[in-house]
C-alpha cells in the first residue's frame, strides 16, 4: 500500500490595486444622473479610488444598527453610503449644469478641468 503524502496548497498572490481614475474629487458639487437618487445634488465627502466610489452629502442614505461604546450613544443612525462615480456628474459652475469634463495642461504643468459644455473652468476645492 502507497503511503498518503499530503502536499501543501500553492499559495495565491494577491493581485496589485488598480486605482479607478476618477475626475470628480472631494468637495466637488455633483448631481446623481442615474439611480434611485437620480437628480439630487450636493457636495462630496470622500472618494474611494481603490473601488471606484464616491460618497455624496445628502444621497444614498442608509440606516445602520450600532451598539453602544463607552464614548458613542447606540441607536440607528442614518449615514450616507458611497455610489459608483459614473453615477454622478459635476456641475458646471457657469450654468449650474451637470456637464462632462475635458483635462488641459496649463503652462505651469498644472491640469485643469474643463466643462464639455461651456468650455469653463472647474476648480478643484480640495
Amino acid at each position: 500500500m502507497k503511503r498518503l503524502v499530503y502536499r501543501k496548497a500553492k499559495r495565491k498572490r494577491q493581485k496589485p490595486v488598480t486605482r479607478v481614475k476618477m475626475t470628480i474629487t472631494k468637495g466637488d458639487m455633483v448631481q446623481v444622473v442615474a439611480g434611485n437618487e437620480k437628480g439630487k445634488r450636493g457636495r462630496v465627502l470622500r472618494t474611494h479610488p481603490k473601488t471606484g466610489r464616491i460618497t455624496i452629502e445628502g444621497v444614498n442614505i442608509v440606516k445602520r444598527h450600532r451598539a453602544a461604546t463607552g464614548t458613542t450613544e447606540g441607536g440607528i443612525m442614518e449615514m450616507p453610503a458611497p455610489i459608483h462615480h459614473s453615477n454622478a456628474m459635476l456641475i458646471d459652475p457657469k450654468t449650474d449644469e451637470p456637464t462632462r469634463t475635458r483635462r488641459r495642461r496649463d503652462k505651469d504643468g498644472t491640469i485643469e478641468r474643463i466643462a464639455v459644455k461651456s468650455g469653463g473652468s472647474i476648480p478643484r476645492n480640495r
